[in-house]
């Protein structure tokens, strides 16, 4: 809401001295962010003067007409000045701005030589000034106006203050000079007149002058109109009426148009104007039927919705209702008869027509903010007046006023809730005083029957009537203590986790990303998942931010994968990527989820029935690698990442989370998206948590990826939470190291044979790990060999060589036994 201070003290008696900082901190201690004061007088430095133009000298040879004119400036000698304007004659009043002087945005004028030509200063036009947007020509000053010489500034315009404000979405009344100067009334206890007494409207006649009939008294619970015949076509809008709708930022285009929207700023109260003459049989205001089009006044031919409001004739649509006009219905330049219509329409309803179609008007912004109701009369009556005082015309001795606004229902306040949600001592006289200084009528005493003002929709519950109370009691009064703070309970144990995890990746050279956890459809397509996948199935977002992405993702690969792609685009090439997120795995149903109000808790029912819609969203790992795990250097070839990195990944974050590694298997497995002979299932306590070893090559082509890129996906929720770790007694007795190589067949996977050398070794074997793997003809076709090193300790001896053989035979004699192992060479 942008506006001029002598607008607003029209009806406020604002103090006199009143300074920028005083009126800022009044809006922003009522509740308004304060944009912008600006002094326009301020905006242009240096001489701006009043010249008569004395002379004009066409210039030819130029791709533009160019003039040259001697004014006079008030000084002993005229000032020449090249122009390129052509809306002036000689002996004319313009605004001239004088070398040294300095327009708004930081345009210097100086003396210059051009067109061949002596130019010492420059004509203005509206724009270069700052006014408006019209570069169409210099500005003309009326004859008499002032004497050359005489400051320009308050001839042109330029003495106002200027105050713009951003209005919060629940005080739509703000958006008027009405709503702003009734605030400002607060803050200075300064008197206030209210410019919708300053006329008498007439009340609703029997005859009616115009056929109207509304259908749908929800979407639009009051219409009113007034008609004017005979008005003079070429009437032009007072200079002070476009003065202010210039320095409120709306340019002047006719009178009838220009009234409405100079009500609209004062009042509050949006209008239209229709060409009587261009209707067609009654109006019908009315829902919009499914196919109907309308062709806005901006131009564009637009499809309506259901839900939409609009104004009908006899051919159809020809406005928008409380968004924009129709251009089969507007008011042309040769209109003599006009029909003003102000009504009231439902605020849910403008706002979700004008996001429909992208139309934010500012009649819409005001509607979906709240209007008052009571207005409708009121603004006819005002734009009656203006417009037969300056246009002529006859006004219809008829109004129609079609009025179904059911009126605002009283809230029982108990007088004490101010203070106890407020913290201050406000007793029951001072709460009924500021409800009853903002409109409202205060009756009974405890509960107070409190019934708000009708250009206050916002009041609803008590809470709201408190919040009044304590902005105008004084927000600075409330005093700045914070509550005692909790003892807090710290992190989760899944919380935990998850840093751990996090953690030991980026410990280990993982470096980690965040990503959107929307995928586009055919993601599923890219990692190769069968027809009959259940990650195919994923929910689908109402409102997605981006139409080419409408699905929440049901793994972390797909974004993951794309975010390596994107580092690769950028010249990197040895990547180790990690994410932690969630996924999103859907529940199909058949019914949809209750519909739950905010004036009560759901049942427990309707609590679990809804959640039996909502997607299981488990907490997710994936780490994704490719080029060299590795570097090369003076030190060595370095080494490529491969699938057993991405094995090693998962078995750091499993063991990061608390699981130890005897709990962990890794088997052959095939999954989509990994190669299927280089794929392993990770499983903690017998149960797959996740996948990791190499893309398939067409996943790695469809996303342009390097051959042999790796991953892991590990669902961290299904990892048991680690109980209270218990410390191991440190032994300070040293280790006693022994390698065993087992030959056995090829099918059979290093991991089990590991459990069972774990097994038959006995509580003195500390650690075990494989280092080799061997496959030679030697061992025979369909043999290979495990190499692992046995590290053995006792908690309070050193070992002797007897016992650590012992040990040992007994992990190769279990391995044996299950799976016919033997000792290579033996």
């Amino acid at each position: 809401m942008k506006t001029s201070l002598s607008w607003l003290r029209e009806f406020v008696e604002l103090p006199a001295d009143l300074t920028a900082q005083q009126l800022d901190d009044a809006l922003t201690n009522a509740g308004m962010e304060v944009e912008s004061i600006v002094d326009q007088a301020a905006t242009v430095q240096g001489d701006l003067v009043v010249g008569r133009v004395l002379t004009i000298e066409e210039l030819t040879g130029f791709k533009k007409p160019i003039r040259f004119t001697t004014v006079d400036v008030g000084r002993a000698e005229p000032q020449e000045i090249v122009c390129g304007a052509r809306n002036f004659s000689e002996g004319d009043l313009v605004a001239v701005i004088l070398p040294g002087g300095e327009l708004p945005g930081g345009f210097k004028i100086g003396a210059r030589k051009t067109y061949g030509r002596n130019s010492h200063g420059m004509i203005c036009s509206a724009a270069e000034l700052g006014l408006s947007g019209d570069h169409s020509g210099i500005i003309v000053l009326p004859p008499g106006a002032a004497e050359p010489g005489a400051d320009a500034r308050p001839v042109v315009g330029l003495s106002e203050v200027l105050v713009e404000v951003e209005i919060t979405p629940d005080r739509g009344y703000e958006m008027s000079l009405r709503g702003l100067a009734r605030e400002l009334s607060y803050a200075f206890d300064a008197a206030y007149t209210d410019p919708a007494t300053l006329v008498t409207a007439p009340g609703p006649t029997d005859g009616i002058p115009y056929e109207v009939e509304i259908e749908d008294t929800v979407g639009c619970d009051r219409f009113s109109a007034r008609v004017v015949r005979g008005i003079d076509p070429d009437a032009q809008s007072p200079e002070w009426m476009q003065k202010r709708l210039i320095a409120s930022g709306i340019r002047a285009i006719s009178l009838p148009v220009d009234i409405t929207n100079y009500l609209m700023l004062e009042l509050g109260q949006p209008m239209h104007v229709f060409d009587l003459d261009r209707l067609s049989g009654g109006l019908v205001v009315r829902r919009a039927r499914p196919g109907e089009k309308l062709t806005t006044l901006d131009g564009v031919a637009r499809v309506l919705d259901a839900e939409d409001m609009v104004i009908c004739d006899d051919t159809g649509p020809i406005s928008l209702a409380a968004v924009m006009g129709g251009e089969t219905s507007e008011w042309q330049p040769g209109t003599v008869d006009v029909l003003l219509e102000a009504a009231h329409w439902d605020p849910v309803m403008v706002g979700r027509t004008a996001r429909r179609h992208k139309l934010f008007s500012e009649a819409a912004k005001r509607w979906e903010r709240g209007v008052d109701p009571q207005l409708t009369l009121v603004a006819l009556e005002r734009a009656v007046q203006i417009l037969t005082e300056h246009a002529g015309g006859t006004a219809d001795d008829k109004v129609l006023d079609i009025d179904h606004v059911v009126a605002p229902a009283t809230i029982a306040l108990d007088p004490a809730l101010p203070a106890r949600s407020i913290g201050l001592a406000y007793d029951a006289d001072q709460v009924a005083a500021l409800l009853s200084r903002v409109g409202c009528t205060v009756t009974g005493a405890a509960p107070f029957e409190v019934t708000p003002p009708s250009w206050r929709p916002d009041l609803l519950a008590p809470i709201d009537l408190v919040e009044e109370v304590a902005r105008l009691g004084g927000y600075n009064d409330i005093p700045s203590l914070l509550p005692p703070a909790r003892g807090g309970s710290g992190v989760t144990p899944q919380q935990r986790r998850r840093r751990s995890v996090g953690r030991a990746l980026a410990e280990n050279g993982y470096v980690e990303v965040l990503s959107y956890p929307f995928v586009a459809p055919s993601a599923a397509d890219q990692l190769g998942y069968p027809a009959d996948d259940p990650r195919r199935s994923a929910v689908r977002l109402t409102n997605p931010l981006s139409e080419q992405e409408p699905l929440l993702r049901t793994s972390l690969l797909p974004t993951l994968l794309g975010t390596l792609k994107r580092n690769l685009g950028r010249g990197h090439r040895d990547l180790a990527l990690f994410e932690t997120g969630t996924v999103f795995l859907p529940r199909l149903a058949e019914t949809a989820p209750p519909v739950m109000g905010v004036d009560r808790r759901p049942s427990e029912a309707e609590w679990t029935a809804a959640n039996s819609i909502v997607p299981a969203q488990p907490w997710h790992l994936a780490v994704t690698l490719t080029g060299d795990a590795e570097p090369a250097g003076w030190w060595g070839p370095g080494r490529a990442a491969s699938w057993a990195d991405a094995v090693e990944a998962a078995r750091i974050a499993l063991s990061a989370a608390g699981v130890t590694a005897d709990r962990v298997t890794v088997g052959a497995d095939e999954l989509a998206p990994w190669h299927p002979g280089r794929c392993a299932a990770i499983s903690v306590d017998g149960v797959v948590v996740g996948h990791a070893g190499e893309l398939h090559p067409a996943v790695v082509s469809a996303y342009e990826l390097p051959k042999r890129t790796c991953a892991a996906e590990l669902d961290l929720d299904a990892l048991p939470l680690p109980p209270v770790t218990q410390a191991k007694r440190i032994s300070s007795f040293p280790p006693a190291l022994i390698d065993v190589a087992l030959v056995v067949d090829r099918s059979t996977s290093a991991a089990v044979v590991e459990a069972a050398l774990a097994d038959g070794a006995g509580e003195l074997l500390e650690s075990l790990s494989l280092f080799d793997l061997y496959e030679s003809d030697q061992l025979g076709a369909d043999k290979k060999s495990l190499a692992y090193k046995l590290t053995f300790r006792a908690p309070d001896r050193t070992l002797t060589t007897e016992e650590t053989l012992a040990a040992r035979d007994a992990a190769v004699a279990a391995a044996a036994a299950r799976f016919g192992a033997t000792l290579r060479g033996a």
